[in-house]
């Protein structure tokens, strides 16, 4: 009687991170499960907190205008203080995984993916105003937490720029420089920067009413 042949296993195939994981993951969510089972993105922030993957979709264009200027500017003076400046990279911080506009670091990320949240000087936020609580409650608490020396925000609510820098103090961040558009911001720590905020944003905002459509949202 003939043998039959012997049929190797199929061979694993391998799979490419994709977030159809989101649907089937039913555990909690660590930063170090989203960095290897979703797949990097430069659409939306995917970032983890206590246990829950939380998705944002791009801001709008005032804060991508703002975005730029403000890191451009910062990158220069931060260099100058030996500190190196990124925009929207990943911070892990124990289980979780931010992932802040402005992140200032005290070494290169360079050839990384992540940076631990202890290397981190400063982070910053541009208020978004569909995340105003986010970024003007839940951030700068969670980033005092860790123990982020200081904290920059950037408000355009009405098209009026604002920056204001926090230091931590005793755990919690207390205000030590804030200025509007039409006066000069200036800081000392963690290195020297000053700017106007009303040079954030360059345009004029497109006009609306009749014949213009307009998707945003009042904040």
């Amino acid at each position: 009687m003939a043998q039959a042949a012997f049929a190797p296993e199929p061979a694993p195939q391998h799979t490419e991170p994709s977030f159809d994981v989101l649907r089937r993951h039913d555990e909690p969510w660590t930063a170090q499960l989203a960095l290897d089972l979703l797949p990097e993105t430069n659409g939306p922030k995917v970032e983890v907190l206590s246990g829950s993957v939380i998705v944002t979709p791009h801001a709008g264009y005032d804060h991508q205008d703002a975005e730029l200027d403000l890191a451009y500017h910062l990158k220069q003076a931060a260099r100058r203080a030996k500190l190196w400046l990124y925009l929207e990279t990943n911070v892990v911080s124990g289980e979780d995984l931010f992932i802040p506009d402005i992140v200032i670091l005290d070494a290169p990320g360079g050839g990384r993916t992540t940076m631990d949240i202890g290397h981190a000087v400063l982070l910053g936020e541009i208020v978004s105003p569909g995340n105003r609580r986010k970024d003007i409650i839940d951030r700068p608490r969670e980033y005092a937490a860790a123990g982020v020396p200081f904290f920059l925000r950037v408000d355009l609510r009405n098209r009026v720029p604002t920056i204001a820098l926090y230091e931590l103090i005793e755990g919690e961040y207390r205000p030590v420089a804030a200025a509007a558009a039409g006066t000069r911001f200036v800081m000392r720590e963690p290195f020297e920067f000053s700017i106007d905020p009303g040079d954030l944003l360059g345009e004029e905002a497109a006009p609306t009413g009749p014949g213009h459509e307009s998707t945003d949202k009042e904040a």
